[in-house]
């Protein structure tokens, strides 16, 4: 696991990637999120992933916020997104776009339930609202 400080860095990328960047935590959010799993054998059975490795993704999880562990009595242990996990779905949705453009067409498409069109993620304008090219975007250190 990468440390927690980063001296120098000013992004809060790398802080985020400490969280969620090590290999099988997005897909377990994926499935969280857009398929509603909560229980350990769902992501198992999912992923194919060892359970070492699931317990110790869904512990680091519980203990940075992302998610909370419930056992109700008599039934499985059940993991659900807290608002900071349900927050990555912005970051699935803009992983799967880069995916699908860069890597070829994937077997789903997250869709608005409203009208059935595809869901794809765009950057906007805090100020004017308007959606923003890669080329328009550039960086301003927040003061104190």
């Amino acid at each position: 696991m990468l440390g927690r400080y980063y001296p120098g860095q000013t992004c809060s990328a790398a802080s985020a990637l400490e969280l969620i960047g090590e290999r099988w935590s997005l897909l377990i959010f994926r499935d969280a999120l857009f398929r509603g799993y909560t229980r350990f054998s769902d992501f198992e059975r999912s992923l194919g992933i060892a359970p070492n490795i699931l317990t110790k993704r869904l512990e680091s999880f519980v203990a940075d916020g992302l998610m909370t562990l419930d056992t109700p009595s008599g039934e499985a242990r059940e993991y659900h997104l807290t608002a900071k996990g349900r927050g990555l779905k912005s970051v699935i949705i803009a992983l799967n776009d880069w995916g699908e453009r860069w890597l070829g067409s994937g077997p789903i498409d997250y869709i608005h339930r409203g009208c059935g069109g595809v869901i794809k993620q765009t950057v906007a304008c805090e100020g004017c609202g308007t959606e923003v090219a890669l080329d328009d975007i550039g960086v301003r250190v927040r003061t104190a």
